[in-house]
């Protein structure tokens, strides 16, 4: 190895991204009174905040910690 560090936010791609967006979105609406657009809606706007209540972005600390783990 050359010894050149990683940018661990590298790890998820866009599309990865979008998909945990659409996965988050679609477990929230799951046998809720909210739309699966109301509930993409909110997923949008916590990942865009960066908030932990986001599934995106649950996901991704996830894969980072892990990736982090695994060095």
């Amino acid at each position: 190895m050359n010894g050149s560090k990683h940018d661990p936010l590298a790890y998820t791609t866009g599309i990865e991204a979008i998909w945990l967006l659409c996965t988050g979105a679609r477990e929230a609406a799951f046998r809720n009174i909210k739309t699966i657009a109301e509930c993409l809606a909110d997923e949008l706007i916590n990942a865009a905040k960066g908030s932990s209540n986001s599934y995106a972005i649950k996901k991704k600390d996830e894969l980072e910690r892990v990736a982090k783990s695994n060095r």
